[in-house]
């Protein structure tokens, strides 16, 4: 019997994403340990960094914390990847803090998204019965972000948020999310229709990242822009040079494990382009307010992308490229 390469694909990807998490086992073995060592050192004229447990249903999570000085404007889920630890995002997450937002991260398994806590987490923050440390109040807007495997663990606790009607999800943002099972559901209930951003920035196809499967599900929404993938770091004399890397989001946070799983090293520039990006659209989706630089209206149509967009993306030799 012939099999069809339409059915050989799913299959294709499902191994390479087994080949992929194996070689994770076998470099960390176990869970992520606790992570107080994300907090330590961390300095912030202000934010705080801060390591406290979450509790949901008895039952007790490691969580590292980014308390913004003063009100924070929102609650963002940062989630780590499969195989990777709250610390190893401690810079993306000190960049959206010091925007204004209080910036949350579950330390806990994160294998194909952990479906089960991501359910359990979204009916926690429905209920509003996480509290958060240092007698900080837990906002009333969320935003559901999350790193590759981390994107889909941030894309179903979206989703179960939409379930109970929470009426203040404000949106998401992904890093090089990998898509497994359900993702397309929940980016299209946290999208509403496109009446709620969903947002990612993407790094060039690779194994790690199941050459960008989450593309298929956000180019689906019926949101105009859906972010920006980055290719290039910069064109030298012609020739692009630079690349991008799945773990640019832990930029100086990562550590041997990471790099050995992504089979690169993050870029020091892209990193600081995915932050900017980051944190900007987090502000936004927090406050109301639209940083018009960092979108496009059309995707498809570079002349209603924004400066910043633009300087990336309009060259003869694009280092950066929209979602589409």
């Amino acid at each position: 019997m012939r099999t069809s390469s339409k059915r050989r694909a799913p299959r294709l990807l499902a191994a390479l994403a087994a080949s992929a998490g194996a070689v994770a086992a076998l470099l960390v073995g176990v869970a992520p340990p606790a992570s107080a060592a994300a907090c330590s050192g961390y300095s912030s004229s202000s934010s705080t960094c801060v390591s406290s447990p979450i509790t949901i249903n008895g039952a007790s999570y490691d969580a590292d914390w980014y308390l913004p000085t003063g009100t924070a404007s929102a609650l963002m889920l940062v989630e780590h990847g499969f195989s990777r630890s709250c610390k190893n995002l401690r810079g993306t997450s000190k960049a959206i803090a010091q925007k204004g937002l209080m910036v949350v991260c579950l330390d806990e398994d994160m294998t194909a998204g952990n479906p089960a806590l991501a359910t359990a987490f979204g009916n926690a923050l429905a209920d509003r019965t996480v509290v958060p440390p240092n007698g900080k109040a837990l906002p009333v807007k969320y935003i559901v972000g999350g790193h590759s495997a981390g994107g889909q663990f941030a894309a179903l606790v979206g989703q179960q948020l939409t379930t109970r009607g929470y009426p203040n999800l404000k949106g998401a943002i992904m890093f090089d999310p990998v898509a497994a099972d359900g993702f397309s559901a929940a980016v299209s209930a946290v999208s509403a229709n496109g009446t709620r951003p969903v947002l990612s920035i993407a790094a060039r196809p690779s194994v790690i990242n199941l050459f960008n499967n989450s593309y298929g599900a956000l180019n689906s929404l019926a949101n105009g822009f859906v972010g920006i993938q980055l290719v290039w770091t910069r064109i030298t004399l012609g020739v692009p040079t630079g690349g991008s890397c799945h773990i640019d989001s832990e930029g100086e946070n990562t550590d041997v494990i990471g790099i050995a799983g992504a089979l690169c090293n993050p870029n020091s520039t892209q990193t600081a382009r995915l932050r900017d990006f980051a944190s900007t659209w987090a502000k936004d989706l927090a406050t109301g307010s639209y940083t018009a630089s960092h979108y496009c209206t059309n995707a498809d149509v570079i002349s209603t992308c924004g400066s910043t967009v633009k300087d990336l993306v309009d060259r003869s030799l694009p280092v950066a490229a929209p979602i589409r």
